[in-house]
């Protein structure tokens, strides 16, 4: 046997636990740099409007105030998104969420940074919102960006609707999620400084090499210019895939010369973070009076907000896996992925997977209520196997565990409910 395999089957011991365990990691909030200055961001209290012009000259000339940055001072794109570029670092012509970014300041203590955000004089022109996912789709409705329908695609196997004619069985309901919020032990936070002409950035960050190019595109610097830093961060759950201080801090010691922290309080991290999308998912399901599903008919909407963020990867893994672990003759899935003024939403545990599982589970259970069988026959029954063909075409010629794993689910639920019966539960 090589060495490499060595290690299969054996416990490991994380680099991370001890200084876990004994309290002695620095997270991002707690990285601190002597002659340090303080950075705060001016947000939008609007969903929607147009930026008619930003005063920052008071803040500026406050006593403390080291640095006030607006989209004016930015000399790279000011734009970033992990895959779409569509986010302003700091909104230019007009905001489109409550909590967009307009200006950042530094300054030598928070409470004077703070300060100095009450000095800055935004003038707004509020514009009409749209905060619904069916209301942005229509052809009337108030433009987050010069479209509100980021992206569409679809699934076809077979002929779902002549299929669903034929079936005994029809189960048809729509299905909603709601946004979530990731809610991390510890908030977004992190220090940028210059080492020589790199700029080193230090934050609780989930994504440090797109951080890397991102920031070198705002600071119009090449990627060897920046460095980023992942420090050991206190949750993230997808949640900190998305840019949040980075650009902010590296803008900043970029013009002060000094290192820059920055941490969002509870507040700052719920209205600044991205969110688990909310879908809308139309779902039909055919089957015979046995409960073998012929048929599947899926609409799927989802809401990713006022920027893209991980909209279009969400949407496209919710369309794959919309047929769910059951091998589906026939199918027809149609998505959506739909800008509002809603805040961005964005990676979150499951990408999608999980709104339509809520789905393709519920329908299951109707299943087996209508076709008078248990939810776990129903199940087997439909399950995928070895040579069934997914919905994309993907014939499975490996491992397929389903029925095996629900065999032992029901041996072990029995064994349970009996102990808690003869335990008099």
């Amino acid at each position: 046997m090589s060495d490499s395999y060595k290690i299969v089957g054996q416990s490991v011991r994380k680099k991370d636990v001890e200084d876990k365990v004994r309290g002695k990691s620095k997270f991002g909030a707690d990285i601190k740099m002597p002659g340090m200055l303080h950075a705060k961001v001016l947000r939008s209290a609007y969903a929607h409007a147009l930026i008619k012009n930003i005063d920052t000259g008071k803040a500026e000339a406050m006593p403390g105030v080291a640095a006030v940055i607006t989209s004016k001072n930015m000399r790279g794109t000011n734009r970033f998104g992990i895959i779409v570029k569509d986010e302003p670092a700091l909104a230019e012509e007009k905001v489109r969420c409550f909590g967009d970014a307009v200006a950042v300041v530094a300054a030598e203590t928070e409470e004077i940074a703070l300060a100095a955000l009450k000095q800055i004089k935004v003038d707004y022109e509020e514009l009409p919102a749209v905060f619904s996912m069916e209301e942005a789709m229509q052809e009337d409705a108030p433009k987050v960006h010069q479209k509100n329908i980021l992206m569409t695609d679809k699934i076809r196997k077979g002929n779902a609707e002549e299929a669903l004619k034929k079936c005994a069985v029809i189960i048809s309901q729509t299905y909603t999620t709601q946004m979530l919020e990731h809610s991390y032990i510890e908030p977004e936070a992190g220090i940028a400084y210059l080492d020589g002409d790199v700029v080193v950035i230090k934050v609780a960050t989930q994504n440090p090499h797109y951080d890397r190019k991102d920031v070198a595109a705002n600071l119009a610097l090449p990627q060897n210019q920046v460095r980023i830093i992942q420090v050991p961060t206190g949750g993230g759950f997808g949640g900190k895939l998305d840019i949040s201080v980075q650009i902010h801090l590296a803008l900043l010691a970029q013009k002060t010369g000094r290192p820059v922290r920055m941490v969002y309080d509870r507040e700052e991290s719920f209205r600044a973070s991205s969110k688990r999308h909310p879908f809308i998912i139309e779902y039909t399901t055919g089957a015979t009076k046995e409960g073998l599903i012929q048929a599947i008919k899926v609409k799927l909407i989802c809401d990713t907000g006022a920027y893209a963020s991980y909209g279009p990867a969400t949407i496209k893994r919710a369309l794959v896996h919309a047929t769910g672990p059951y091998e589906v003759p026939h199918v027809s899935v149609e998505s959506y992925c739909v800008y509002t003024n809603n805040p961005r939403a964005g990676a979150m545990r499951g990408f999608g997977v999980p709104q339509v599982a809520f789905a393709h589970e519920s329908q299951m259970d109707e299943l087996a209520r209508q076709a008078g069988i248990s939810p776990f026959e129903v199940r087997k029954k439909n399950a995928l196997k070895i040579g069934a063909v997914t919905a994309t075409g993907q014939e499975l010629k490996g491992s397929v565990g389903l029925v095996e794993t629900l065999d032992e689910v029901n041996t072990g639920l029995a064994q349970y409910l009996k102990e808690r019966v003869g335990e008099g539960a």
